[in-house]
């Protein structure tokens, strides 16, 4: 620690050039080796800004900006109140020191100036100073390997989801691509509506498993090539159910509103749909965006079982459903952002589509 000490960056701040040589003739004979000293105190905050100073020696009268308005300047560089800073001063009144103390100033030097005085108070400010320094550059690796390992979790996690998603998309003779279109619209409208980027950024990665619920759907009505009757339709509804059950009771949020859609997304805004017959803003935000995107994908995209509609034919859809399927403003948000989802639709083309 001695030799850190010896080695730490000085600021000596004091209008009077005497007083300034005074204290660099100090430090150099104590063997201090990092020492600069300014007189005009306008100039402290860059040359502290510029540089990373263990100690500043701050006199407090001085004209044009006194220490105490130098303490306010440094205060907005750090961002905190925990200045590396010791006081120079011929005013030893209580009210000063208490003034001094809370603006952030670790300690005082009373003029005139004693000389192992000054050495002692700037070695043991020094040392706590360089250890406070240890333990934040510490904390801050720490934090940024906390950091990385969660972004790492995140990720893989997020991967999963992504999966699960995929998974229940091929049963149902889909593809990987229309999970990621249908999301990435979801997460235009989110934004378009006001919610902010980490709400739009969940409704991105939580969208692609609105329908795992078809794992749990018998083959022989999940992929019948022809019209269900009505008890097949019933047990096919019941996706929404099994999928929500699937993700339900975890307490993650990306979690909670992926089985709020997949529980949701195909209720209709006049309470005609499944599986809660829920009617207007009683079906959840969510569930409303990924309503519009869902259908309009499948609309626009081919299936073994049918040929993509034109764009303009789905367009004429969603308009004829605006206040029945369908939330109305959000129908009129999705097409204020036609350009953007069609350039999605484009980027994620099925293959040979494109």
């Amino acid at each position: 620690m001695g030799e850190r000490i010896l080695a730490a960056r000085v600021l000596i701040v004091d209008d009077e050039p005497v007083n300034a040589k005074l204290l660099e003739k100090m430090l150099a004979a104590a063997g201090y080796t990092n020492f600069t000293a300014i007189t005009d105190p306008r100039q402290v905050a860059p040359a502290y800004a510029a540089e990373r100073i263990d100690l500043v020696l701050l006199d407090l009268n001085m004209p044009e900006v006194d220490g105490f308005q130098v303490m306010d300047q440094l205060r907005e560089i750090e961002g905190s109140n925990d200045l590396p800073v010791l006081i120079l001063t011929a005013q030893a009144d209580r009210e000063t020191r208490l003034r001094a103390l809370a603006a952030g100033a670790k300690d005082f030097l009373t003029k005139p100036l004693d000389r192992a005085e000054v050495l002692t108070r700037i070695r043991n400010v020094l040392e706590v100073q360089l250890l406070h320094r240890d333990l934040r550059d510490q904390n801050r690796v720490l934090e940024k390997m906390v950091e990385a390992r969660t972004r790492e979790l995140q990720d893989t996690r997020l991967e999963v989801i992504r999966h699960l998603g995929r998974a229940a998309e091929y049963r149902d003779n889909e593809t990987g691509l229309h999970i990621i279109r249908m999301s990435t619209y979801s997460q235009l409208m989110a934004r378009a509506i006001g919610m902010d980027e980490a709400e739009a950024e969940m409704i991105l990665n939580a969208s692609p498993m609105h329908d795992i619920g078809k794992i749990g759907i018998p083959d022989r009505i999940l992929l019948k090539p022809g019209k269900l009757e009505p008890d097949e339709w019933e047990v096919m509804k019941t996706h929404t159910t099994i999928g929500a059950k699937i993700l339900s009771g975890h307490s993650s949020p990306l979690l909670g509103m992926a089985a709020e859609i997949a529980l949701t997304h195909h209720e209709k805004w006049d309470g005609s749909g499944y599986p809660q017959g829920l009617k207007g803003e009683e079906i959840p935000l969510v569930g409303r965006i990924v309503a519009v995107a869902d259908v309009f994908d499948a609309l626009t995209s081919e299936r073994p079982y049918k040929k993509a509609w034109p764009v303009e034919r789905a367009v004429e859809f969603l308009q004829a459903e605006r206040g029945r399927h369908f939330d109305p403003e959000l129908v009129d948000v999705f097409l204020s952002l036609l350009d953007d989802v069609l350039e999605v639709s484009r980027r994620y083309a099925e293959p040979g589509m494109a």
